[in-house]
């Protein structure tokens, strides 16, 4: 049986004036399923190659933020539904740390497809 599932990439955008980014994580949400998960992994490399001088730390601490916003451990959104933290979190924002838009698609196993897209939206992919 599959699920309707909801996802979107969680993007670094390291001077927003250029538009230039690095997928840094994925957040995936399944109604059905009672599922919302987000997986990140900062890319240092990657993002300094677009700004020498980020503050690493402080996109890190952004993206840990995605991460326990999914939890139990919500902080402030923890009263929410996690519809209700699915939209706030992929809701537009101008600011380093964003969300690309929200996709949708069928899965039997939500926590298997955020590994899925992550592998092949955030990894960087190794040359043979």
């Amino acid at each position: 049986m599959s699920d309707v599932y909801e996802y979107a990439t969680i993007r670094v955008i390291p001077r927003v004036e250029r538009g230039e980014l690095v997928n840094a994580g994925v957040i995936v949400y399944c109604q059905p399923a009672g599922y919302l998960c987000a997986k990140v992994e900062l890319d240092v490399v990657r993002v300094r190659a677009l700004d020498p001088e980020i503050d690493a730390e402080g996109v890190r601490h952004a993206l840990d933020a995605y991460e326990m916003a999914c939890g139990e451990q919500a902080g402030p959104l923890s009263a929410e539904s996690l519809g209700s933290r699915f939209r706030w979190l992929t809701a537009p924002r101008s600011t380093i740390v964003q969300t690309g838009p929200v996709h949708a698609g069928l899965t039997g196993d939500p926590a298997t497809e955020l590994e899925r897209l992550f592998d092949r939206l955030v990894r960087t992919p190794t040359r043979s």
